[in-house]
């Protein structure tokens, strides 16, 4: 059972697949620091607020002594528009990735064909004439 598992980890598309999943969870970090730090706050230029506690107030909340509010009821837009963007930008890139890769693979499957000798018909025709000699 241990040498079955060890040939179904070692096989190629397995280690493929383990490698593109690390090089996403490592891009999509990148992804969220770039929206984050970047377009979060130039979006947040346009609310006059963070872009990520942008939110529409359903209840309101009471506030006590320390200034923590309690009891409010809140959609958090600003947050999910965030990770809508973020999904976006992965979403593209993928895509570009998925689509170079598949260009690669058709030239590589359009490589020039060997060059063409003479067809059956001919080459019976030869044995034909070489025959009657």
């Amino acid at each position: 059972m241990l040498k079955e598992f060890k040939d179904f980890a070692m096989k190629g598309n397995l280690v493929d697949i383990a490698v593109g999943f690390v090089m996403g969870a490592a891009f999509k970090q990148v992804v969220t620091s770039f929206t984050g730090g970047i377009v979060s706050p130039l979006i947040g230029l346009i609310f006059k607020a963070d872009f990520k506690d942008v939110k529409y107030i359903i209840k309101e909340g009471v506030a006590d002594e320390a200034g923590k509010v309690t009891g409010e009821v809140a959609v958090m837009y600003g947050e999910f528009l965030t990770n809508v963007i973020d999904f976006i930008i992965v979403a593209f890139v993928m895509f570009m990735v998925v689509k170079a890769v598949n260009a690669m693979k058709k030239k590589e499957e359009a490589a020039p064909e060997a060059p063409k000798g003479p067809s059956q018909e001919e080459l019976l025709a030869e044995i034909r004439d070489l025959l009657k000699k």
